[in-house]
């Protein structure tokens, strides 16, 4: 299109601005793309046979020294996890301008608003333009300083994907396949416990998604999941992921959780599920990775494992504390352990704050159903 507009300029002040200059262009465009893509395939037969001819009685190196990052878009992932970068803006940056993720859909993920985000990532490139930081893929060695970030990017892209932050969809297919398949790229190359843990977590968390909503795009929560649709070869090969990375006896806050989800998905039902075990596995996390989503999680376990009231002191004690009151799933959480004390009218203002709050239509429809039902 670049070159169909250059050819634009200089055609159109002597030829006239055609009936439809939009067509023009489009096919303007087309044709140079045409013509490039002809003069590529001919240039690269040429390679070829030259490749052959210098080729010819010569063997590479035994040592020759490559990045092991195959994968364009992994490749670029670990380049934009610069250590010299906060982790922050690590993470922000990446998942901005390698990710293609919108600032709203950052900020969902960071729990904080849009404009944070921004100037996280306007800090992060002017720190790369000021220090002088260099486009350069780290070598494989440099690699394990990078995974952290690498990590909790491709965490963040597929939790975009499991649970759209926006639109009329509960789940985003593209970007949770986008991320098992970096996933399965980190695992070949870095073959690390956590790594293997992140894994095992995505594909446990993927083999529920046909049951995520109804046919109508309803969503439908995992106590109501029909769970004869779950995909047993994901769960299957998940688990064993996770066994491999909990034999390394380095356990991390992946593959707690990935922990977790295999307690879920070898239930046959709600009902069925240790949840003394998975609160167990919930206070290990809480140590390894304190964050208020964590505790939030706990809570509704705890109120499995003990009752509603337990579970609802707990969410009282997170929202007391001024975290998560902007989280829609703890107003929503907050409300559903309302709604089974009987407390109706505590549950309706519950919901309500949460539909102030919620930015996704499936997710929207359901709390309006619990409204209506109270």
């Amino acid at each position: 299109m670049q070159e169909a507009f250059a050819a634009a300029l200089e055609r159109w002040p002597a030829e006239g601005v055609p009936a439809n200059p939009r067509a023009w262009l489009v096919s303007t465009g087309r044709f140079k793309a045409i013509d490039q893509l002809r003069r590529r395939a001919r240039f690269d037969a040429s390679l070829g046979v030259l490749a052959d001819q210098l080729g010819d009685g010569v063997t590479p190196p035994s040592d020759a020294i490559e990045d092991g990052v195959a994968d364009d878009r992994l490749r670029l992932i670990f380049t934009c996890c610069h250590p010299a970068l906060p982790p922050d803006g690590q993470v922000a940056l990446t998942l901005r301008e390698v990710c293609g993720l919108t600032t709203e859909e950052i900020a969902h993920a960071f729990l904080t608003a849009p404009p944070t985000v921004a100037q996280r990532i306007v800090r992060a490139k002017s720190k790369i333009r000021d220090a002088g930081i260099p486009y350069e893929v780290p070598a494989l060695a440099d690699l394990p300083v990078r995974l952290d970030a690498v990590l909790r990017v491709v965490y963040l892209v597929f939790n975009e994907g499991y649970s759209a932050s926006v639109g009329r969809a509960v789940t985003r297919a593209d970007l949770s396949a986008e991320a098992i398949r970096l996933g399965r790229l980190l695992a070949d190359l870095l073959p690390d416990p956590e790594v293997l843990g992140l894994l095992a977590l995505m594909l446990l968390h993927d083999a529920r998604r046909a049951a995520r909503t109804s046919a109508d795009g309803d969503l439908v929560l995992l106590d109501d999941q029909d769970r004869s649709l779950w995909d047993r070869a994901r769960i299957g090969e998940g688990v064993a992921l996770l066994e491999r990375a909990l034999a390394a006896r380095r356990t991390g806050p992946y593959a707690v959780q990935a922990a977790i989800a295999a307690m879920h998905a070898q239930s046959p039902d709600a009902t069925a599920t240790d949840w003394a075990e998975v609160v167990g596995l919930f206070d290990v996390l809480v140590q390894m990775d304190p964050s208020p989503v964590v505790e939030l999680n706990r809570a509704a376990a705890v109120a499995m494992r003990d009752g509603p009231a337990a579970g609802l002191s707990l969410i009282d004690a997170i929202l007391g504390r001024g975290e998560l009151a902007d989280y829609h799933l703890a107003h929503s959480a907050r409300g559903e352990l309302l709604r089974r004390l009987g407390r109706h009218d505590e549950a309706i203002a519950a919901y309500r704050r949460a539909l102030e709050l919620v930015t996704q239509e499936p997710e929207r429809r359901l709390l309006e159903k619990r409204l209506r039902g109270l």
